[in-house]
């Protein structure tokens, strides 16, 4: 694979990754429910991304870098409204 090939094969995922978590986000934002939602797992997904961000960051992969800067305020949101709304 050319290093173009692996960069949009980095994209891709990106997008998916990305894309598939958007309905739940949606979804919670919207309902204010939140009971289905576990805290921890929501924290430490929190952690995880925040990771992958810097490790991103730290390699210049801007696959890494776009997804989780657009994911992390979601799953933050999320969290967030967890502890508002229970």
């Amino acid at each position: 694979m050319t290093a173009a090939q692996i960069e949009l094969v980095g994209y891709i995922a990106a997008a998916c990754t990305t894309l598939c978590w958007l309905p739940q986000a949606v979804r919670t934002i919207r309902t204010k429910d939140t009971r289905a939602i576990s805290l921890v797992t929501q924290c430490f997904f929190a952690i995880g991304i925040t990771l992958w961000l810097v490790y991103g960051i730290a390699l210049q992969s801007w696959p890494v870098i776009i997804s989780n800067i657009v994911t992390l305020p979601l799953v933050l949101t999320v969290a967030f409204m967890k502890l508002r709304h229970g």
